[in-house]
């Protein structure tokens, strides 16, 4: 891990397309500009963490729970006509 001290206002930059920049720093907490090209997601740890957990829920769905996604959209096809 790379360890950097930054004053208000100063910025280091990454890959030369990503800047972070210290906006302030007061009460125990740092205030920081992301700027990135749109194609890079920026996420709080906690929030890209669920993002992981909730894509493994996904992923391990069994074909039961498919075969009974179907069948409730071939029941309401049939429904409908």
């Amino acid at each position: 891990m790379l360890v950097l001290a930054r004053k208000t206002g100063e910025s280091i930059v990454i890959n030369d397309n990503i800047i972070i920049k210290v906006l302030d720093s007061s009460s125990g907490q740092v205030r920081l500009g992301i700027e990135t090209p749109a194609t890079i997601p920026v996420h709080r740890q906690e929030i890209y963490q669920r993002i992981i957990d909730e894509n493994k829920k996904a992923a391990a769905k069994t074909p039961t729970d498919l075969d009974q996604l179907n069948n409730l959209f071939t029941s309401l096809e049939t429904n409908k006509g």
